[in-house]
């Protein structure tokens, strides 16, 4: 009865429960471990299901068809390692339904099974058996279906294609192009904004505006609806070239650039209250979408090409959840009319391609742990790593940004990337490995890549700790514990307990041809760990200050939890300083309680590094300490130890401008300017820089019922959202960018002046020089 209850309730599932679903999907079907049936009922007990780590199915053989007995006689003796990823994944499928199938629930007592069990989990063997004729590579079946087509050219014209990596620092040729047509709209559009003439806009007085999410599960997905919402209805969002996502705001940029949201902000929002009312993980939605046509094949089909095409290629965790996650997010209510156009990120150069929308980028991280290259020469003949030297490895481990955009997976560090639609092929010496047929492997999928972007659960056991602090705290014989995760925090930063998803390395073999400053083992690697880029912020800042992006005005809406305490503008200050980003706003973020007044300089100082490791363990370091210095002021607070107010929190609405003005190695760095919201704009000087506006997701006394701080539903790992509460959540949104849209505006406005007068300036200049040059070569005619 408890179990029907939860069920019909819908309560939302916590971050162990969504990740023992995932487990049980993953362990269960596509992992070596199995389900295993434990008959008790002979001594009187209830028959029990156990997850086991070992390679064997335990069952009576009794229970199961003979023509079936092979299967699993075939799964019991160890698999070689060079057998196919499909085969192992087709065993361990067959295993699980074997094992489901020769459960006898009529022997079980209806109390009992009422009691532990709901109604839907009688069902579950049917289901998996479903899934497994599905799946078994048979004529006629649906995994055979899939991976015919998969060599078809006129379903998968990339398939035809061949690939190479681009080695550059520079834009591809492809977002060049959009940045011009997107230029024409975005004049169009800020003319309207601001309400002047349109013959009266220069181009080249348009500024760059670039727009970002946080990550945040569905928090962040909704609340970063609202506020795009927002700014669609005002008029701002027209104006942006770039979007830019992390987690939660990566499935916000996908749902927008698919047929479900059709580029449309309110369109999405009807679609949310559709769909994540049920949590993604509730077994009878997931597998009746996964067993009935045609979402089988709309959710499966990149799985199957990923198993059957990369013989490497691992089934885990992340990829559970990513088709989870779409089958949620990727199907629309009556989950009949599924759009194949929405499973391949390229294919939303559709929407971009004419400049009619901005570009979005996706975001994950690799987190480097230089392990090997630190091995001395002994280690390296014995196959093994003192402890100090794995010691120095986790000291000198770092994060690696990747970026996803319709055209290109780029990576900065290693000045390199693949077309978006090679993504998912091997690729060996800059080349892509084509399969027997010839042809290259369909991109992948959506799905997929839903799963990367915000698989948070990869975090390390640092994180994990965070989220359950403050119920240790409130526990007086567990403030022990604290104390020692505090201390041990260096160790716990780079221990991943659940393992990232991981693609085809493109820089394999590369070694030479890529920076000095790669890490030796990326070339030897055959497959990429990536995970959530909240790992290492979770704000999307950096892509955006990329080369040839030229952002003049970064909007970022913020929806993170703990916000204050994370600051996550803040640790953007030393990537700027090391990349030699000029003009961004130096000390910006949440003001530092107990900090030295110099913290924002010494913060920049760290990051003066020669390579991107060396600033982002220094950039590391300075955030570690900032968190150590909020830590002691919260004890303080919390033992009513007296601390000085905070007499310039941020609002709903901040603004910080940067300075273009050279710094000199042993000099001060220009300050930013913190606007004040009524301030004179047209005061913004010919050497302004970046201006960033900040919009944090606070609470707003004009919205009740709502509160991101301490409303149950607002979890980042609550999977289930009412139409209500999805209402709830949008209102604030709304209302927090009511409460800086003016002042947004007029900050558009200012960027925008400042740049005709720098362009009538430069041109007066120009004209200038022109006429001079003509009176030194021809003489002054009035005068002969």
């Amino acid at each position: 009865m408890a179990s029907r209850l939860f069920v019909q309730r819908r309560l939302s599932l916590s971050r162990p429960s969504l990740l023992l679903s995932c487990s049980l999907l993953y362990y269960g079907i596509f992992d070596k471990r199995s389900l295993i049936y434990n008959d008790g009922g002979k001594d009187g007990q209830p028959p029990t299901l156990r997850l086991s780590k070992r390679k064997t199915v335990v069952v009576d053989e009794a229970t199961i068809p003979r023509s079936e007995q092979s299967l699993v006689k075939d799964d019991v003796s160890p698999s070689s390692d060079e057998e196919p990823a499909w085969t192992l994944f087709s065993n361990r499928i067959a295993s699980v339904g074997n094992t489901l199938s020769s459960i006898e629930w009529s022997n079980i007592g209806e109390s009992i099974t009422d009691y532990i069990l709901p109604d839907w989990a009688k069902a579950l063997p049917g289901f998996v058996r479903k899934l497994q004729l599905e799946l078994e590579m048979a004529p006629g079946s649906l995994a055979d279906e899939i991976w015919l087509e998969a060599s078809d050219p006129y379903i998968n014209p990339e398939i035809a294609r061949p690939a190479s990596v681009r080695i550059s620092k520079e834009l591809c040729e492809e977002e060049k192009d959009f940045q011009q047509r997107r230029g024409k709209y975005v004049t169009e559009a800020l003319a309207r904004y601001l309400n002047v003439p349109e013959e009266d806009v220069h181009p080249d007085d348009v500024p760059t505006i670039a727009m970002c999410g946080s990550g945040g599960g569905l928090r962040a997905l909704v609340a970063g609806t609202g506020s795009y919402l927002s700014a669609q209805e005002a008029g701002l969002f027209d104006c942006v070239t770039y979007t830019a996502g992390v987690s939660g705001s990566c499935w916000l940029q996908a749902l927008y650039h698919s047929s479900l949201g059709g580029q449309r902000h309110d369109r999405m929002v009807d679609h949310l209250k559709r769909r994540i009312g049920i949590h993604i993980a509730f077994p009878p939605a997931a597998l009746n979408l996964l067993t009935s046509a045609p979402t089988n094949k709309f959710l499966l089909s990149g799985f199957v090409e990923k198993l059957k095409g990369d013989s490497e290629a691992d089934f885990g965790v992340v990829d559970a959840y990513g088709l989870l996650l779409a089958a949620r997010l990727l199907v629309p209510r009556g989950e009949l009319a599924v759009d194949t156009r929405d499973l391949k990120l390229s294919n939303q150069r559709a929407f971009v391609d004419r400049g009619a929308n901005p570009l979005p980028i996706y975001t994950a991280v690799r987190h480097e742990i230089p392990l090997d290259e630190l091995k001395t020469i002994k280690e390296k003949m014995e196959g093994g790593a003192s402890e100090e030297t794995k010691e120095k490895a986790k000291q000198e481990a770092w994060f690696q940004w990747f970026e996803f955009t319709p055209y290109e997976f780029w990576c900065e560090e290693l000045e390199a990337g693949i077309p978006s639609w090679s993504l998912g092929r091997k690729f060996r010496n800059g080349k892509d490995v084509p399969l027997e047929n010839g042809l290259g492997l369909p991109e992948l999928r959506v799905p997929q890549l839903l799963g990367i972007w915000g698989s948070a659960f990869c975090a390390t056991l640092s994180h994990y700790y965070k989220e359950i602090r403050p119920v240790v705290q409130g526990i007086s014989m567990l403030g022990g514990i604290d104390d020692l995760m505090e201390e041990r925090n260096d160790d716990l930063i780079k221990v991943h307990p659940i393992e990232p998803a991981s693609v085809p390395n493109y820089a394999l073999g590369l070694e030479g041809q890529l920076p000095a400053t790669c890490p030796k083992q990326i070339f030897s690697s055959s497959h990429l760990q990536l995970m959530d880029a909240g790992m290492s912020n979770n704000l999307p800042i950096y892509p955006l200050l990329r080369p040839g992006r030229n952002v003049d005005i970064l909007i970022a809406f913020d929806a993170s939890a703990d916000i204050k305490k994370e600051n996550w503008l803040s640790v953007a200050d030393g990537y700027a300083k090391q990349r030699g980003v000029k003009g961004w706003p130096v000390g910006l973020g949440w003001p530092k309680k107990e900090a030295s007044e110099d913290q924002a300089e010494n913060e920049l100082e760290a990051a003066q590094a020669s390579t991107a490791q060396q600033a982002a363990m220094k950039v590391a370091e300075a955030r570690e300490q900032q968190r150590k210095s909020i830590n002691t002021t919260q004890n303080a607070v919390e033992k009513g130890h007296h601390t000085s107010p905070d007499k310039s929190d941020l609002g709903y609405c901040t603004i910080w401008v940067g300075s273009t003005q050279e710094r000199d190695s042993d000099g001060d760095s220009p300050k930013s300017k913190r606007m004040d919201p009524d301030a004179d704009w047209e005061v913004l000087t010919p050497d302004a820089g970046i201006a960033v506006i900040y919009f944090p997701f606070l609470p707003n006394p004009k919205v009740d019922g709502v509160d991101p701080n301490t409303s149950d539903f607002m979890s980042t790992w609550n999977f289930v959202y009412t139409p209500e509460q999805i209402d709830k959540v949008v209102a604030l949104a709304r209302a927090n960018f009511e409460e800086g849209r003016e002042q947004t505006k007029r900050c558009v406005r200012a960027v925008y002046e400042r740049k005709r007068k720098v362009r009538v300036a430069r041109e007066e200049k120009e004209r200038a020089e022109r006429w001079r040059w003509r009176l030194e070569e021809h003489g002054d005619h009035f005068w002969r």
